[in-house]
């Protein structure tokens, strides 16, 4: 769920994971550049040999992090392209559904790429993601639509990024923000294919 808290949802117990989510805490607190290995260690109360053991760079933690949080938008990403081209409205309403689904349980790590866009742009996972958008993009996109449906689906895709950071620190229930989010791209996504 997207909330206001910058501490990312514990998600699974094992080891691999509890050093995902504290390194994405560290750096929610700290920032990427100031977050080391051995405070990670540190925090984990483990020492700097065993977090080694399961990663060798922030940037490898980074990077499991980002396909573990990623496994569901490459599911939505495949099944969008598995779907009869050109795709009907529908599709693509569900498009967005999936991908707000996906969003919501992604919020740390969104979080992570918002606030710091500048290692985002050093890091590998920064291009793996505008991959991923432009594939997204490509299914929404009108076959033979104008230029303003054309920036109408885009916006609705980054409506849906946008809205998930403005909206975190307003008070309300995560599920009715992510709802009205989706109700504004699914709009801008209708208006698009109604011309």
């Amino acid at each position: 769920m997207v909330t206001g808290s910058s501490r990312p949802q514990q998600r699974r117990g094992d080891t691999r994971q509890r050093i995902q989510d504290v390194t994405l805490e560290l750096i929610a607190e700290q920032g990427y550049e100031k977050t080391s290995l051995r405070e990670i260690a540190e925090r984990l109360g483990v020492t700097k040999a065993a977090l080694y053991y399961h990663f060798k760079t922030k940037e490898d933690i980074l990077v499991s992090l980002f396909s573990d949080l990623m496994r569901p938008i490459d599911e939505l990403i495949t099944w969008a392209k598995e779907q009869p081209r050109p795709a009907p409205l529908e599709t693509k309403r569900e498009i967005l559904t999936r991908y707000s689904e996906a969003l919501s349980e992604a919020a740390p790590l969104f979080r992570f790429m918002q606030e710091n866009q500048a290692q985002m742009r050093e890091l590998s996972i920064g291009e793996n993601f505008k991959d991923r958008m432009q594939d997204l993009i490509t299914q929404l996109l009108p076959e033979d639509g104008s230029l303003t449906d054309r920036v109408r689906c885009i916006s609705a895709l980054f409506s849906m990024h946008a809205g998930m950071f403005v909206l975190r620190d307003v008070e309300g229930d995560p599920e009715e923000k992510r709802l009205a989010i989706l109700e504004v791209a699914t709009d801008l996504i209708t208006q698009a294919h109604q011309d």
